[in-house]
């Protein structure tokens, strides 16, 4: 099924959402880049880039000087709404969320039926629900996932974890294969309409607990991934399917699933 996308809002303009922003502009996407940084917004609709990457200044100069992208203090109306704002710790190392939080009060009064956001930032497992949560209380007036099973959604959800290396940031955004976890399979499946916008590698659909789960695949370390068989039943198969498949690690990873499809080991070594 096609969801056509004409116009993107990305939250967030750093490392992450700024080389986003210019990629889907490059692409003929109307772009409205928000951030919070006066300075940051000055650059952008300047054509500058505030940090040094290759390609990316290029990039960024021909969409704002075709008026495909350009930045601003708050969200505007899009089809779609991506979040890649900074995810950092407390000093209990616990994860701070506020960022993610103030996104999803930022964009709620501007969305509208047949939405979807999407979750870049680097976030713990239930952030995504966690997010559709906040959106709902937000906008009552719209059905966000997960919703009764007979209830077709107005917003869909998505969590889409991005690993790019500097100075190779707009190559590995359209190269790299994607990992893209709706909280519902429609939800995903809206998510990757927006990717097709620019990706060339394969995207993997799963659920968003397995998408944040992959956030822990550098560690060093064997771990476990629990999946729900009823819920989900596909999520075993794209967990696999991706695993030993970035572009940018040398880490070699190796993944089995169990006998009964609700578990898969994942071991790095």
């Amino acid at each position: 099924m096609e969801y056509p996308v004409k116009t993107v809002c990305v939250v967030g303009l750093g490392y992450i959402g700024l080389p986003t922003a210019a990629t889907l502009a490059s692409r003929g996407i109307d772009v409205v880049g928000v951030d919070i940084n006066p300075r940051v917004v000055e650059a952008v609709n300047a054509g500058r880039c505030y940090f040094a990457e290759p390609d990316l200044d290029m990039l960024l100069r021909a969409a704002t000087t075709l008026g495909k992208l350009r930045a601003a203090d708050h969200p505007e109306p899009a089809d779609a709404f991506v979040i890649a704002v900074p995810t950092p710790f407390h000093e209990d190392r616990s994860p701070n969320l506020d960022y993610i939080d103030l996104a999803a009060d930022a964009i709620a009064p501007v969305l509208v039926s047949g939405n979807v956001v999407i979750l870049e930032s680097t976030s713990p497992v239930g952030t995504t629900k966690r997010l559709a949560a906040r959106l709902a209380r937000g906008r009552p007036d719209l059905r966000f996932p997960p919703a009764r099973h007979s209830e077709p959604l107005d917003v869909h959800v998505a969590h889409c974890p991005e690993r790019v290396l500097p100075g190779r940031m707009v190559r590995e955004l359209i190269e790299n294969d994607r990992i893209i976890g709706g909280i519902t399979e429609a939800c995903a499946e809206h998510a990757e309409a927006v990717y097709r916008v620019f990706l060339q590698g394969q995207a993997f659909r799963t659920d968003a607990s397995t998408a944040e789960s992959l956030n822990s695949l550098r560690m060093p370390r064997a771990m476990s991934i629990s999946l729900s068989p009823t819920s989900f039943p596909w999520s075993a198969i794209s967990l696999t399917s991706m695993c030993g498949r970035s572009s940018n690690s040398p880490t070699a990873i190796h993944a089995s699933r169990s006998c009964s499809r609700d578990l898969v080991w994942v071991a790095i070594a």
